[in-house]
């Protein structure tokens, strides 16, 4: 096991590299600075066919320095947090902020947004475990899932464990702090019949080691997911209501995520620019962001400009109730920063939910999709196209495994077109959703 992460001692230090760089930049004269720095420490096992595989430890640090003379902005980074590289650093960014054009929106955030009660959210959550342990575990899992009936091969067991600390400072005296967690156990499978193999996957992640599902369960899942799929086809071509598993579903609110980034207003590079107070989906249907919920996974009581992070509402009763902006993109539109330096941060859905059989029952007959492939989507048009794995539904039921199928559509339709949502919630990463079943997409097979 790679040497015991001591995250106080690495907090403080950092803390002391970051107000020296401050304190550099103010010497050299610039107007204003902002500094981040990090570093993790892990470790990651993989395993195969019963024998490990590999054994990762890994420590990352880094560390940037952004200067501002007037509108002019330059930025330095290094991997190494010596007094003397952080120098060197500021003297850099200084070097080219000297020479690049005058930007009216570059700048610090408004002092007085930036974050001034700084809670414990709970996302350090240390996993004391050594690199046997760890081998133990991704064996379990591997050897729960390849005995399964029908399982032929393993492409392996991985067990990922790791902690961390960032600290940001500025100029206007801001200086932030936090230390996390992540903690997962995957396992891939494969199984073959007369038609082929087919392989799939399964996995858990956590904040907190505790509430990981047990190595068993994730090699049985995952071993269950990769027999169902034996004995695919391709389904019939038509129009017909598709359902978006939980883990696909969260691709969907990632594009409209992404069409209301700051980043792709400006640019006029978004199908939803100028859509502020627009119905985009039912009146059912609500998107929120909770980026301070104790625990979870992307929790911060600070974005990556320093300022206080806030409960947003993206989507209210189906209209579009804010965009997603830093202080940077939020100038460059002439509106107000909404605390989404670095993206969001803990999306929920607030939404009736139905049970999974009753959505396959609301579905009636189309497709079930569990995977997806290709990068089919247009951020500033909205087209969509992706190649699609699942199964075929009939009368509410699942009848069979499909694949080397297309589904395509246009996003505004496919917001537009969610007729209902399910309680089969995913909770592994930022965005919280269960199945989505939208009418009316194009399905490309036979």
């Amino acid at each position: 096991m790679t040497q015991a992460f001591d995250a106080e001692a690495q907090q403080a230090l950092l803390e002391s590299r970051v107000a020296l760089a401050l304190e550099q930049a103010r010497h050299a004269g610039a107007d204003a600075c902002e500094v981040g720095a990090s570093v993790d420490q892990g470790i990651e096992i993989s395993v195969r066919m019963g024998d490990v595989e590999s054994v990762e430890l890994a420590r990352d640090q880094g560390f940037a320095v952004t200067v501002y003379l007037g509108q002019r902005k330059g930025s330095a980074s290094s991997s190494d947090a010596s007094e003397a590289s952080i120098r060197d650093a500021v003297d850099k960014a200084m070097a080219i902020a000297r020479y690049t054009g005058e930007d009216p929106a570059s700048g610090l955030a408004d002092a007085e947004l930036m974050a001034r009660e700084l809670p414990d959210l709970g996302v350090h959550h240390p996993w004391r475990l050594s690199t046997d342990e760890a081998i133990e575990l991704a064996l379990a899992c591997e050897n729960a899932g390849r005995g399964v009936e029908g399982i032929s091969q393993s492409d392996g067991a991985s067990l990922a464990s790791g902690e961390g600390v960032r600290v940001y400072g500025n100029s206007h005296g801001f200086l932030g702090s936090q230390r996390g967690s992540r903690h997962s156990l995957s396992c891939v499978l494969i199984a073959r019949d007369d038609k082929g193999m087919q392989r799939d996957y399964d996995y858990t992640s956590e904040r907190d080691p505790a509430r990981l599902a047990s190595p068993e369960a994730v090699g049985r899942s995952a071993a269950e997911r990769t027999v169902s799929r034996l004995g695919a086809r391709r389904p019939r071509t038509g129009r017909m209501p598709v359902m978006f598993a939980p883990e696909m579903a969260g691709g969907l609110v990632g594009h409209f995520l992404s069409a209301i980034a700051g980043g792709a207003l400006y640019r006029q590079a978004s199908f939803l620019c100028d859509s502020l107070g627009e119905p985009l989906f039912p009146e059912w249907f609500s998107l929120v962001e909770r980026p301070r919920e104790p625990g979870a996974m992307a929790s911060s009581p600070f974005d990556n400009d320093g300022v206080y992070t806030r409960d947003n509402v993206f989507i209210d009763r189906g209209k579009v109730a804010s965009y997603m902006l830093s202080a940077y993109s939020a100038r460059r539109l002439g509106l107000t920063t909404t605390g989404n330096a670095g993206g969001a941060r803990n999306v929920r859905l607030e939404a009736p939910l139905l049970p999974r059989e009753a959505l396959l029952k609301e579905l009636g007959t189309g497709v079930l999709v569990t995977e997806l492939m290709g990068q089919g989507v247009n951020g500033v048009t909205g087209d969509y196209s992706r190649g699609a794995a699942g199964f075929w539904v009939e009368d509410g039921e699942i009848r069979h495994p499909v694949e080397e199928f297309t589904i395509a559509g246009n996003l505004r339709d496919m917001f537009a077109n969610l007729r209902a949502l399910g309680d089969d919630i995913d909770t592994r990463g930022s965005v919280h959703t269960g199945s989505w079943l939208i009418d009316g997409m194009t399905v490309a097979g036979d």
